[in-house]
């Protein structure tokens, strides 16, 4: 039998690991609702579009999609005024405060929304780049969501021909 005390240390130290990142590196990032309900509609909108949000002024946004229960979001960090990357870290509680503030007062609820900690996973090539790509892009199909990627209303993927989108 595992001592819960141990579990609860486990967890704490897991919370406060350090995110690090690669300047100029794309970052592949999941993060979770807290309690795995599906979001309603409406609120898949607003999450979206608070992930779009920043688009080219914080981070480049690859692609995003809002599935019913979590996010994914490919996304390359841009520098500041002294050169400095954007922190995921601000990033992500950014889009997440915001989110989370927006979809409350839509569903008229109150509290925390989403996991505090999110999976970041930085990509080494624009190999990876396409696979990490793809994967968002399937996503809701592999779920039984839409038949094809383009069918699925949260979906988002910046391409050269396509102007930045604001929602």
């Amino acid at each position: 039998m595992v001592d819960s005390r141990f579990l609860d240390h486990k967890y704490e130290y897991r919370r406060r690991m350090p995110h690090y990142q690669k300047p100029g590196r794309p970052l592949f990032v999941t993060f979770c609702k807290l309690i795995r309900t599906p979001f309603p509609d409406p609120a898949r909108d607003l999450i979206l579009a608070h992930c779009i949000h920043d688009h080219g002024e914080r981070f480049n946004l690859h692609a995003a999609v809002v599935m019913p229960d979590h996010v994914h979001l490919l996304l390359t960090p841009l520098s500041d005024d002294k050169g400095w990357p954007y922190p995921l870290l601000g990033i992500l509680k950014i889009i997440k405060g915001m989110s989370a503030r927006s979809v409350n007062k839509l569903l008229g609820t109150s509290g925390p929304l989403w996991q505090e900690e999110s999976f970041e996973h930085t990509l080494r090539n624009d190999e990876s780049l396409k696979e990490k790509l793809e994967y968002i892009r399937q996503n809701p199909v592999r779920k039984g969501l839409a038949t094809n990627p383009e069918d699925y209303p949260w979906l988002w993927q910046c391409r050269a021909d396509t102007p930045v989108r604001r929602v």
